[in-house]
């Protein structure tokens, strides 16, 4: 509900029916901060995609692909720097599709969310 508060939740849908949906803001899991990111910035001009999900009988039909240039789109129109995110190590169909977008992998590094504990996560970053 605070992304909605916020605008920063960004759907997409058929015909009026949600099939998918990310976040895109400004924030960051506390572990972004020992990265050496290769776009320097303060975290106003770095957006990052969280939260980014197709709903199984839309997936493979590049609904995510749509939503991460719309992502790219929206971070250039709003004079950012660079797009930051972190998947889940082991995101398969996830990691392709953030490399076949430009974003480079940077390192993998245990993170804490509260969905899933302390796990590995791979963080990716496009410079724009």
């Amino acid at each position: 509900m605070k992304s909605i508060a916020k605008d920063e939740l960004f759907i997409g849908n058929i015909n009026g029916k949600i099939i998918a949906a990310m976040v895109i803001n400004h924030e960051s899991n506390e572990g972004y901060q020992n990265v050496d990111w290769p776009t320097k910035a303060h975290a106003d001009e770095v957006m990052g995609i969280h939260a980014l999900g197709v709903h199984p009988h839309y997936a493979g039909h590049g609904y995510a692909k749509e939503l991460v240039s719309f992502a790219i789109t929206y971070a250039k129109a709003n004079k950012q720097k660079a797009i930051r995110l972190d998947v889940l190590k082991g995101n398969l169909p996830a990691e392709k599709l953030y490399s076949s977008m430009g974003f480079k992998y940077l390192c993998t590094l245990p993170m804490y969310y509260e969905d899933t504990g302390l796990t590995d996560y791979e963080l990716y970053e496009l410079s724009l």
